[in-house]
């Protein structure tokens, strides 16, 4: 499907999105919006080769969990298009980004505004923490770390077949202290897995803190050299820097790509809460009111009226 926004004004269109929602419930993921935002941009509008989606737009209510008894039941990868031979597939490995990606499904036209008013309202498929039956989810990811196990997986199973579609994988920093993780990329190497490809939203924090102070991985890159993929480095925020990346050679090796990041780019009155950015909720009405009108400004949008 052709989209006629430029991937900078989906970036921008997510993080209002975020922020709208935010506000107007009293708190969200706007951190994640701030990191990944180009990122999930990108793939969407750029990268990812989908076909039409085979959901309707505005989702529909959670169906159960899967059974041969239950012939209502699906994923929400029907966003993404068909798994078919021909087109790429994504997961999104940190399920507390689903609000960023159905924001992101919005930009591009895959989902309807709507959708985001069922946000994690009792019955609904458009979960908070992204399961495999909402919108744009295709396995349940919501275990730390088995992200990149699960989309090497299905990418061996595609190659061994012949397709010609990548397999990406979305991840968050966090994931590297899962030994999993490393795993599955030592696994990629060894059996010449390189088909699938990863981008990493590194924005050094996480739900407990900042990641030096959970758990310091250290130098990311040069483990991920050792274990045996192709990992480059690169500046989240510029598009075309993400880009290059993406074309670099990979024979035989699976793809990495660092995207280091801001979690209050675009959004600097975040930077007081450092490093507890994981969720934010406002503390008072005029804190969240303070908030509404600085990030407005920031975005260039009207502050948001949230009275009820």
């Amino acid at each position: 499907m052709q989209n006629q926004k430029s991937t900078e004004e989906v970036a921008l269109g997510i993080r209002r999105r975020v922020f709208e929602h935010s506000i107007r419930n009293n708190g969200g993921y706007l951190s994640q919006a701030c990191s990944a935002a180009e990122q999930l941009a990108w793939l969407y509008n750029e990268e990812l080769k989908l076909g039409e989606p085979t959901l309707p737009m505005i989702p529909k209510p959670f169906a159960g969990v899967p059974s041969p008894s239950n012939p209502d039941y699906h994923t929400g990868a029907g966003y993404n298009g068909p798994a078919a031979p021909e087109y790429d597939r994504l997961f999104i490995a940190p399920a507390h980004y689903a609000l960023v990606a159905y924001a992101t499904l919005i930009e591009v036209g895959r989902m309807a505004a709507e959708g985001l008013e069922m946000f994690n309202l009792d019955g609904s498929s458009v979960e908070m923490i992204g399961a495999e039956h909402s919108p744009g989810m295709e396995v349940h990811n919501g275990t730390l770390g088995i992200g990149l196990s699960t989309a090497s997986g299905l990418a061996y199973g595609r190659k061994l077949r012949g397709e010609p579609g990548n397999t990406w994988v979305f991840m968050s920093d966090g994931e590297v202290q899962e030994g999993q993780t490393w795993e599955a990329v030592q696994a990629c190497a060894h059996h010449g897995i390189d088909n699938v490809k990863a981008i990493m939203d590194v924005n050094d924090q996480q739900c407990d803190g900042a990641m030096s102070s959970v758990m310091d991985v250290g130098d990311i890159r040069t483990k991920f050299l050792n274990f045996g993929a192709a990992c480059f480095e690169v500046d989240g925020h510029d598009l075309s820097a993400i880009r290059d990346a993406a074309k670099e050679n990979h024979d035989g090796r699976p793809l990495v790509i660092l995207a280091r990041t801001s979690p209050y780019r675009t959004m600097p009155i975040l930077e007081e809460r450092f490093p507890r950015l994981h969720y934010v909720r406002f503390k008072s009405e005029q804190e969240r009111a303070r908030f509404n009108h600085s990030i407005a400004a920031d975005l260039g949008v009207d502050p948001v009226d949230y009275a009820h």
